[in-house]
């Protein structure tokens, strides 16, 4: 338990952090997947998703390079399955 009223604020902060980075990322956990899905379907719909990875290096939940990361492997994913 904090003994000092600032100690006491940032723990209170850090649990509304907390909350929001975990909606977030299930959010960004969720659109991966169903992009996944859809490339492995032959669907290439990747719009939703990269607007997914976006919002969440945008907010600080996963870092710039993360997204590009991601974004680079989803696109390379649907090259790959179109050119079958």
């Amino acid at each position: 338990m904090a003994n000092i009223r600032s100690a006491e604020k940032q723990r209170r902060q850090a649990e509304k952090a907390k909350v929001r980075n975990r909606g977030g990322k299930s959010r960004l956990k969720s659109a991966l997947k169903t992009a996944r899905s859809a490339v492995n379907e032959g669907k290439a719909d990747l719009s939703a998703a990269f607007s997914e990875i976006d919002k969440a290096a945008k907010r600080g939940i996963i870092k710039n390079n993360t997204a590009d990361r991601y974004k680079s492997r989803l696109s390379a994913a649907v090259k790959r399955a179109t050119a079958k």
